[in-house]
């Protein structure tokens, strides 16, 4: 079986170190001491290793099964939820009004790592409720709040969000889900939405449907769109559930992983449902579920590399095989451990140097979206909005392609089911299509995100960059050479690459659009280089101050030299294909494929 061991070291770095989360003015920050988050990391360390890993292969082989209309969950789970749920974890950062604890969101994020990384198919069913709850939070009416916050937070009632139907998915103006308008104020809801992650099961009283559908007469397209609450029971005046509304699981989609999470096709039969935001603006207040749940589906790219890699080095230190090129490392053994051989030491150490450079870079983002939430400030909204995609797009390819990096580790034991490592694989696979896949961020990121507020956004991530660079370069040679240099060429090509866009989009959009996947992957490149670039300060700085854990910054060092040095170039290659522009990839007829 496989093994984790929660980076509570790793985080409490990156928030207090890097980051330095208590002595920020975003409030309650001021109660984010490293005492009480190390405390906080711990317990969900506990949980996570002792409740939720020991589930996870139990959820891949068994998988939900449909009986009579009822979803069961694999075994186990209902047990675990309501472990989650007794300890308060489902409202970490939920408004206390609504019976959460308030704490902020970077915190719930680091958290949230854990839990994925340990069960991903689990902590969707919490993770897609912590969405819904909080679009009803930022649209819905005091009584719609009232009615349903309370036992969302708490998972009492779990939610669902309704976007896709059999005949479209990224195109949400074909959706042909209806509502029509009840005297009484209400709609009654008609159609079918596939791919509803958690969309029915046996772990919760009720369920909280979010659905996008047209109101009959409405607008075309996207414009006519708007967004309903849909309970899969009716509720009463006084809290209490009345009558089953009128939708019904018609199907459990088979997968390639996530097995322990129950995909619904849902059948929608003139059930009761209530606007929620205004009419015809469904996405805007859908996008408040989409733009949270994109976070924290980069979060999950992010935790299956990190529960793949802990296991691929386990594995490399004890597995014998082939001897050192330079002298034999074991020996009184047959041969010496994997760990010795340089390829080998490559894929850790590009799955290590992703997996704590995409740490620091998520954890950085959630103080983003305190900062917009808890202050409401508006730059700072700007910047997470135009980071989204990147950290939605490239964590997950990333992520991905490190699972498959630590497979190979372990050769055939890698592909047979015995070792548990393929299910990591399996499971990192739908985090780059679910939410958006991963080209449509790519587009996102450069159709509409870069140009957003004028441009205002981005060039204030490149002067993020240039300010690290001249605060802190020119005092340390080495530091220069090793962190400085290579973060200023990398942020250089991804601005060649933003002007090659101005100056050749505007005659021809494909231009900019045939280079959208390479630029999200070198903006994240860059944003790694950032983070480790800052990582290596704070290390450095430990050291200086005569830090006690020494191996732990030197590993920190080390591991962020490699990063600059064999990943972040990649930007080079990324802004070649770029300037290639649109012929190579647009020139071929349709049907010459």
């Amino acid at each position: 079986m496989p093994i984790y061991n929660a980076p509570t070291k790793d985080a409490q770095f990156v928030l207090h170190d890097v980051l330095n989360v208590s002595t920020s003015d975003i409030p309650g920050y001021n109660e984010l001491e490293a005492d009480f988050t190390g405390a906080v990391l711990e317990e969900a360390g506990k949980i996570a290793s002792n409740v939720l890993h020991p589930l996870n292969v139990v959820g891949d082989k068994e998988g939900c099964r449909l009986e009579n209309g009822i979803v069961y969950t694999p075994k186990g789970f209902k047990g675990a939820f309501e472990q989650m749920k007794e300890g308060g974890w489902t409202g970490l950062d939920m408004p206390e009004e609504y019976g959460g604890q308030n704490m902020p969101y970077v915190l719930a994020t680091a958290v949230g790592e854990m839990f994925s990384a340990t069960n991903q198919a689990f902590t969707m069913y919490q993770g897609l409720t912590h969405g819904a709850a909080s679009a009803i939070l930022a649209h819905g009416s005091d009584e719609q709040k009232n009615t349903y916050l309370p036992n969302m937070v708490s998972c009492e009632w779990t939610g669902t969000m309704n976007l896709t139907e059999p005949h479209c998915g990224t195109d949400l103006g074909l959706m042909r889900t209806k509502a029509e308008p009840q005297a009484d104020g209400s709609y009654k809801i008609s159609g079918q939405k596939i791919f509803i992650s958690a969309g029915e099961h046996d772990m919760a009283d009720n369920i909280i449907h979010l659905v996008l559908a047209k109101i009959v007469g409405g607008p075309e397209g996207i414009k006519g769109v708007s967004l309903f609450i849909v309970p899969k029971f009716m509720v009463n005046e006084d809290g209490s559930l009345g009558e089953r509304n009128g939708v019904a699981v018609g199907n459990i989609e088979e997968k390639m992983g996530i097995h322990g999470n129950s995909t619904c096709v849902m059948n929608y039969d003139g059930a009761t449902g209530y606007l929620l935001g205004e009419e015809h603006k469904g996405m805007r207040a859908m996008f408040t579920m989409m733009n949270e749940a994109r976070l924290g589906v980069g979060m999950q790219g992010l935790s299956q590399a990190e529960a793949a890699y802990q296991n691929a080095v386990e594995y490399a230190k004890d597995r014998l095989q082939g001897r050192d090129v330079t002298g034999a490392k074991n020996p009184d053994g047959p041969a010496d451990p994997l760990i010795v051989h340089p390829d080998i030491r490559r894929s850790l150490l590009d799955q290590k140097s992703f997996a704590e450079g995409g740490r620091a870079f998520i954890l950085w983002g959630a103080t983003m979206l305190d900062k917009a939430h808890r202050q409401g400030d508006k730059d700072a909204d700007g910047l997470i909005s135009l980071l989204t995609p990147v950290i939605k797009g490239f964590l997950t390819d990333e992520g991905y392609d490190m699972t498959v990096k630590a497979q190979q580790v372990y050769g055939g034991h890698g592909y047979i089911e015995e070792w548990g490592m393929s299910q990591y694989t399996r499971d990192a696979r739908i985090a780059m299509i679910y939410e958006g896949a991963n080209g449509v961020q790519a587009l996102d990121l450069v159709g509409r995100k870069l140009a957003s507020d004028g441009g205002k956004h981005v060039m204030a991530f490149f002067e993020i960059v240039k300010s690290f660079c001249m605060e802190n370069g020119g005092q340390d040679e080495d530091f220069d050479r090793d962190f400085i240099e290579p973060l200023k060429a990398a942020s250089k090509d991804l601005q060649s690459a933003g002007m090659f866009f101005m100056q050749n989009a505007a005659k021809n959009p494909n231009e900019a659009l045939a280079g959208s996947n390479d630029f999200m992957h070198m903006f994240g490149h860059v944003c790694l280089g950032l983070m480790w670039a800052q990582m290596a300060l704070a290390a450095r700085n430990a050291l200086a101050g005569g830090a006690s854990d020494k191996a732990f910054f030197e590993a920190k060092l080390i591991t962020g030299r490699y990063y600059m040095a064999r990943r972040l170039p990649a930007t080079g290659m990324h802004l070649a294909r770029i300037q290639s522009g649109a012929a190579p990839v647009m020139t071929l007829d349709a049907d010459q494929f």
